[in-house]
């Protein structure tokens, strides 16, 4: 009789496990760097953001082990009602009594005792959805009415639903995953280039008429045009960057987080790395990141089921996008768009479904047999 105890999917997939971890706490300590000034100015205390980052760790983590603790084709039995959810509370965020107005935009749900951001929890449910469905449909995935239009759709009216907040840089990444999910499942690149003419003029429609979008791309051609103005944020990013050298300055002695760098604890935490950390600190954390995004991709390609391959591909897709904006941003290789660094920056949303979806993935990684199914 064998008495040994299953290993739970988080501890067998410690290649992913510990990389998160790590990230995770350099997190919560730089998101103290980066915000001290700011706490101290709204909240008369240096570590407000840092205890909040603390708690919604703690909270994640254990998001963490409940995700990967079901088996994940249990997520495909209920892809269709989390879709629905997500589109609920993304059509709940436009109602001017739960939605928060911000900025010009209305992104975030009050919820009583926390804020939500529904449009982080559509790129999950998006990639559930795409996994079940383009697993059920590969014996016609190369049937256009079969395997583009059904999703292309889905994708369309969350881009609909967002665009109403107004979040342009959200559906671009929902589209980057949905059209990379198809093309991963088999679908014909004919297929997926064929919205381009019409894509293309209202993207350009949507960018050229709305004047902040334009002049995103005007600075990020040249931020040093207009340094006190239009590229503020850029400038002072990569003069970040150019202070921080090989070796940073030592974490807290970073100077643009004094009230120079706008968000320097959630979309621009990176420049803050950069300064403060150095070379050997931003190539670290970048490393760390590609041990995650390594094994994903390895985790797509040897799943037990054509669910578990598509979603896992989708999960590592969603993760690097992330990563590469984000940084790409800092860095002024992108036009400036307000997406969080995974498991650094500070934000309760982001950081609890980048736990789940790491959850998913531990999961799949875990139950992976040599031979994969050809159906879900």
């Amino acid at each position: 009789m064998d008495n040994t105890r299953p290993v739970h999917p988080v501890f067998r997939e410690k290649s992913l496990l510990f990389p998160v971890l790590i990230l995770s706490c350099i997190g919560i300590v730089m998101v103290y760097s980066a915000s001290s000034a700011i706490s101290m100015q709204i909240h008369q205390t240096l570590f407000y953001y840092m205890q909040r980052q603390a708690i919604f760790f703690g909270i994640s983590l254990g998001v963490l082990f409940v995700a990967a603790s079901f088996p994940h084709r249990f997520y495909k039995h209920f892809a269709y009602i989390i879709l629905m959810v997500s589109l609920g509370l993304l059509t709940a965020v436009l109602i001017p009594t739960l939605g928060i107005k911000a900025g010009g935009a209305s992104r975030w749900l009050d919820l009583g005792i926390f804020q939500f951001q529904p449009a982080e929890f559509a790129k999950l449910a998006l990639i559930l959805y795409l996994g079940y469905s383009l697993a059920k449909k590969q014996p016609m995935i190369k049937d256009f009415s079969v395997g583009f239009v059904p999703h292309a759709l889905i994708f369309a009216l969350f881009a609909l639903l967002i665009i109403l907040q107004p979040d342009f840089g959200t559906i671009v990444v929902l589209g980057m995953i949905c059209w990379g999910m198809m093309f991963v499942a088999g679908v014909k690149i004919f297929h997926l280039l064929c919205p381009l003419p019409l894509v293309i003029p209202v993207i350009y429609f949507l960018v050229v008429t709305v004047e902040y979008r334009l002049a995103r791309i005007l600075t990020f051609l040249n931020p040093w045009d207009d340094p006190y103005n239009a590229g503020y944020q850029i400038t002072h990013s990569l003069k970040a960057f150019g202070s921080g050298g090989l070796f940073g300055q030592g974490i807290g002695l970073g100077m643009q987080k004094m009230h120079y760098l706008p968000e320097p604890h959630t979309d621009f935490i990176f420049s803050i790395i950069g300064e403060e950390l150095g070379l050997i600190g931003v190539l670290a954390i970048l490393g760390l990141y590609g041990i995650i995004l390594f094994r994903g991709c390895n985790i797509a390609k040897n799943a037990d089921t054509m669910f578990g391959s598509i979603t896992a591909a989708g999960l590592t897709l969603y993760l690097g996008l992330q990563i590469i904006i984000n940084t790409g941003v800092a860095l002024s290789v992108f036009p400036t768009k307000g997406l969080t660094l995974p498991f650094i920056s500070y934000g309760g949303t982001s950081l609890v479904i980048n736990m789940a979806a790491m959850g998913i993935l531990m999961n799949i990684g875990a139950s992976t047999h040599p031979k994969k199914e050809t159906l879900p």
